[in-house]
Protein backbone atom coordinates (compact mmCIF):
# COMPACT_ATOMS: atom_id res chain seq x y z
CA UNK A 1 0.00 0.00 0.00
CA UNK A 2 2.76 2.47 0.66
CA UNK A 3 4.57 2.15 -2.62
CA UNK A 4 0.73 2.49 -4.34
CA UNK A 5 0.39 5.77 -2.58
CA UNK A 6 4.04 6.63 -2.66
CA UNK A 7 5.01 9.87 -4.50
CA UNK A 8 8.43 9.30 -3.89
CA UNK A 9 8.15 5.88 -6.50
CA UNK A 10 7.71 8.42 -9.28
CA UNK A 11 10.25 10.78 -8.34
CA UNK A 12 13.16 8.19 -8.45
CA UNK A 13 12.50 7.47 -12.37
CA UNK A 14 14.95 9.10 -14.66
CA UNK A 15 14.01 11.12 -18.02
CA UNK A 16 13.94 9.86 -21.65
CA UNK A 17 16.42 11.53 -24.18
CA UNK A 18 13.83 13.67 -25.22
CA UNK A 19 13.05 15.06 -21.56
CA UNK A 20 9.62 12.89 -20.93
CA UNK A 21 9.77 11.42 -17.92
CA UNK A 22 10.40 7.64 -17.62
CA UNK A 23 7.16 5.62 -16.43
CA UNK A 24 7.68 2.11 -14.25
CA UNK A 25 5.01 -0.46 -14.30
CA UNK A 26 4.17 -3.20 -11.77
CA UNK A 27 2.32 -5.71 -10.17
CA UNK A 28 2.82 -6.26 -6.68
CA UNK A 29 0.60 -9.47 -5.52
CA UNK A 30 0.76 -11.64 -2.80
CA UNK A 31 0.09 -15.36 -3.16
CA UNK A 32 -1.04 -17.64 -0.86
CA UNK A 33 -0.66 -21.68 -0.38
CA UNK A 34 -4.37 -22.24 -1.42
CA UNK A 35 -3.71 -20.33 -4.14
CA UNK A 36 -5.03 -17.01 -3.50
CA UNK A 37 -3.32 -14.65 -5.92
CA UNK A 38 -4.33 -10.41 -3.90
CA UNK A 39 -2.70 -8.06 -6.65
CA UNK A 40 -2.44 -4.62 -7.14
CA UNK A 41 -1.93 -3.49 -11.26
CA UNK A 42 -0.20 -0.32 -11.81
CA UNK A 43 -0.27 0.24 -15.59
CA UNK A 44 1.27 -3.60 -16.23
CA UNK A 45 -0.40 -6.38 -18.86
CA UNK A 46 -3.34 -8.49 -16.81
CA UNK A 47 -2.20 -11.68 -15.25
CA UNK A 48 -3.25 -14.78 -17.51
CA UNK A 49 -3.69 -18.03 -15.92
CA UNK A 50 -3.28 -21.16 -17.64
CA UNK A 51 -5.78 -23.65 -16.38
CA UNK A 52 -3.91 -27.50 -16.23
CA UNK A 53 -8.13 -28.99 -16.53
CA UNK A 54 -8.53 -27.30 -19.43
CA UNK A 55 -5.53 -27.17 -21.22
CA UNK A 56 -5.33 -23.16 -21.98
CA UNK A 57 -5.63 -19.57 -20.78
CA UNK A 58 -8.96 -19.49 -18.99
CA UNK A 59 -10.54 -15.79 -18.50
CA UNK A 60 -10.23 -13.96 -15.41
CA UNK A 61 -12.74 -11.81 -15.68
CA UNK A 62 -10.45 -8.61 -16.85
CA UNK A 63 -13.47 -6.14 -16.48
CA UNK A 64 -13.74 -6.47 -13.15
CA UNK A 65 -9.84 -6.05 -11.98
CA UNK A 66 -8.66 -3.05 -10.94
CA UNK A 67 -6.11 -1.05 -13.33
CA UNK A 68 -4.06 2.22 -11.94
CA UNK A 69 -1.90 4.14 -14.28
CA UNK A 70 1.98 3.63 -13.97
CA UNK A 71 3.55 4.55 -10.63
CA UNK A 72 4.00 8.05 -10.15
CA UNK A 73 1.56 8.95 -12.82
CA UNK A 74 -1.49 9.38 -9.89
CA UNK A 75 -1.47 11.41 -7.11
CA UNK A 76 -4.07 11.48 -4.63
CA UNK A 77 -6.10 14.35 -4.31
CA UNK A 78 -5.93 14.53 -0.14
CA UNK A 79 -2.06 13.85 -0.47
CA UNK A 80 0.07 16.68 1.46
CA UNK A 81 2.43 17.49 -1.03
CA UNK A 82 -0.19 17.11 -4.20
CA UNK A 83 0.52 20.99 -5.53
CA UNK A 84 4.10 20.03 -5.92
CA UNK A 85 3.20 17.16 -8.41
CA UNK A 86 1.37 16.83 -11.47
CA UNK A 87 -0.96 13.81 -11.82
CA UNK A 88 -2.21 12.30 -15.20
CA UNK A 89 -4.97 11.02 -13.37
CA UNK A 90 -6.34 12.24 -9.82
CA UNK A 91 -7.76 10.29 -7.04
CA UNK A 92 -9.86 11.06 -4.59
CA UNK A 93 -8.53 9.03 -1.67
CA UNK A 94 -5.43 6.95 -0.88
CA UNK A 95 -5.67 3.54 -2.18
CA UNK A 96 -7.02 1.05 0.01
CA UNK A 97 -8.05 -2.98 0.72
CA UNK A 98 -10.94 -2.16 -2.11
CA UNK A 99 -8.60 -1.84 -4.33
CA UNK A 100 -6.65 -4.84 -4.49
CA UNK A 101 -7.90 -8.07 -7.35
CA UNK A 102 -7.82 -11.35 -6.77
CA UNK A 103 -7.01 -14.56 -8.33
CA UNK A 104 -7.84 -17.82 -7.22
CA UNK A 105 -6.00 -20.83 -9.18
CA UNK A 106 -8.61 -23.53 -8.77
CA UNK A 107 -6.79 -26.74 -9.26
CA UNK A 108 -3.39 -28.00 -8.29
CA UNK A 109 -0.79 -27.36 -11.37
CA UNK A 110 -2.83 -23.88 -12.59
CA UNK A 111 -0.28 -21.44 -13.66
CA UNK A 112 -0.37 -17.90 -12.88
CA UNK A 113 1.46 -16.08 -15.81
CA UNK A 114 3.28 -12.71 -15.17
CA UNK A 115 5.23 -11.19 -17.86
CA UNK A 116 6.39 -7.79 -20.14
CA UNK A 117 5.32 -6.59 -23.46
CA UNK A 118 8.42 -8.13 -24.44
CA UNK A 119 7.26 -11.40 -23.84
CA UNK A 120 3.73 -10.70 -25.12
CA UNK A 121 2.25 -7.07 -25.63
CA UNK A 122 -1.38 -8.44 -24.50
CA UNK A 123 -3.14 -8.16 -27.41
CA UNK A 124 -1.91 -10.69 -30.51
CA UNK A 125 -3.57 -13.30 -30.38
CA UNK A 126 -1.55 -15.50 -32.24
CA UNK A 127 1.09 -14.92 -29.25
CA UNK A 128 -0.97 -15.93 -26.89
CA UNK A 129 -1.87 -19.30 -28.61
CA UNK A 130 1.63 -19.64 -29.24
CA UNK A 131 2.84 -19.24 -25.43
CA UNK A 132 -0.50 -21.39 -24.12
CA UNK A 133 0.86 -24.68 -26.00
CA UNK A 134 4.72 -23.75 -24.88
CA UNK A 135 3.09 -24.20 -21.62
CA UNK A 136 0.83 -27.14 -22.54
CA UNK A 137 3.44 -28.66 -23.57
CA UNK A 138 5.98 -27.65 -20.74
CA UNK A 139 3.32 -28.20 -17.82
CA UNK A 140 4.96 -31.00 -15.65
CA UNK A 141 8.33 -29.41 -15.94
CA UNK A 142 9.91 -27.42 -13.56
CA UNK A 143 8.74 -23.61 -13.88
CA UNK A 144 11.92 -22.72 -14.40
CA UNK A 145 11.84 -24.70 -17.58
CA UNK A 146 8.57 -23.45 -18.54
CA UNK A 147 10.00 -19.61 -17.74
CA UNK A 148 13.26 -20.70 -20.09
CA UNK A 149 11.01 -21.88 -23.19
CA UNK A 150 8.41 -18.74 -23.24
CA UNK A 151 11.68 -16.26 -22.98
CA UNK A 152 13.34 -18.92 -25.89
CA UNK A 153 10.17 -17.97 -27.85
CA UNK A 154 10.78 -14.49 -27.16
CA UNK A 155 13.96 -14.07 -28.06
CA UNK A 156 13.62 -15.47 -31.08
CA UNK A 157 10.56 -13.33 -31.80
CA UNK A 158 13.25 -10.33 -31.54
CA UNK A 159 15.30 -11.93 -34.01
CA UNK A 160 12.68 -12.12 -36.52
CA UNK A 161 12.21 -8.58 -35.63
CA UNK A 162 16.20 -7.60 -36.44
CA UNK A 163 15.92 -9.93 -39.96
CA UNK A 164 12.65 -7.66 -41.04
CA UNK A 165 14.32 -4.08 -39.64
CA UNK A 166 12.19 -3.83 -36.74
CA UNK A 167 14.27 -3.91 -33.68
CA UNK A 168 12.47 -0.81 -32.46
CA UNK A 169 10.12 -2.81 -31.38
CA UNK A 170 12.35 -5.01 -29.02
CA UNK A 171 11.52 -4.61 -25.42
CA UNK A 172 12.42 -5.61 -22.44
CA UNK A 173 11.26 -9.57 -21.04
CA UNK A 174 10.73 -10.75 -17.56
CA UNK A 175 8.28 -14.33 -17.16
CA UNK A 176 7.39 -15.08 -13.47
CA UNK A 177 4.80 -18.13 -13.27
CA UNK A 178 3.30 -19.30 -10.25
CA UNK A 179 2.06 -23.07 -9.93
CA UNK A 180 -0.70 -24.21 -7.33
CA UNK A 181 1.22 -26.84 -5.92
Amino acid sequence: MRLAQSVTARNVLGFGPDGSREIATMVYGEARPNGLFRFVNFGHLPPLVFSVEYGRFVEIGKANMVHFPSLGLEVPEDHPDRSRYVSIILRRSHMTSIDLDEITLMNRGDILFLYTDGVYDGDDDVQKQEIETIIRNCKERPVKEICDAILDFALARDEHLKRIGESDRIDDKTVFLIRKG
